[in-house]
């Protein structure tokens, strides 16, 4: 069920969020600065590609997460989630789109704290 899903999505947008997403990783790696905002985006951007069968945990965090999650919200993660949880909402207006805005919930989440969030795959049982 998680490839037809994968299919579908990559179909009906997932491989232009994946771009845009790995294009702005790669921006953000122009500088030294933004490497490392550069790298949550390239995480995020493979997420996206492939999202369903994988979950995301946030937290475990240590002082330089912390600060990199601070700095991370206040430039792009508020507006990445807050975009995320909107597309999300409006695909579960249709019975359809349920499982699409339950994957957007998700990249909200990421988006909001992305630097130690760990992406792991689900168990099929």
């Amino acid at each position: 069920m998680y490839l037809l899903g994968n299919l579908v999505w990559m179909i009906f947008g997932g491989i232009v969020s994946f771009i845009l997403w790995a294009v702005a990783g790669l921006i953000c790696c122009l500088t030294i600065v933004g490497i490392p905002f550069g790298i949550q985006c390239l995480k995020i951007a493979f997420f996206i590609l492939w999202p369903f069968g994988k979950d995301v945990e946030i937290g475990k965090f240590g002082v330089g997460g912390f600060v990199g999650n601070l700095v991370w919200i206040l430039l792009f993660g508020w507006e990445l989630s807050v975009s995320h949880l909107v597309i999300g909402l409006v695909l579960c207006l249709t019975i359809i789109g349920i499982p699409f805005g339950k994957q957007h919930f998700k990249f909200a989440k990421l988006a909001l704290l992305p630097f130690g969030a760990r992406i792991f795959t689900k168990n099929w049982i």
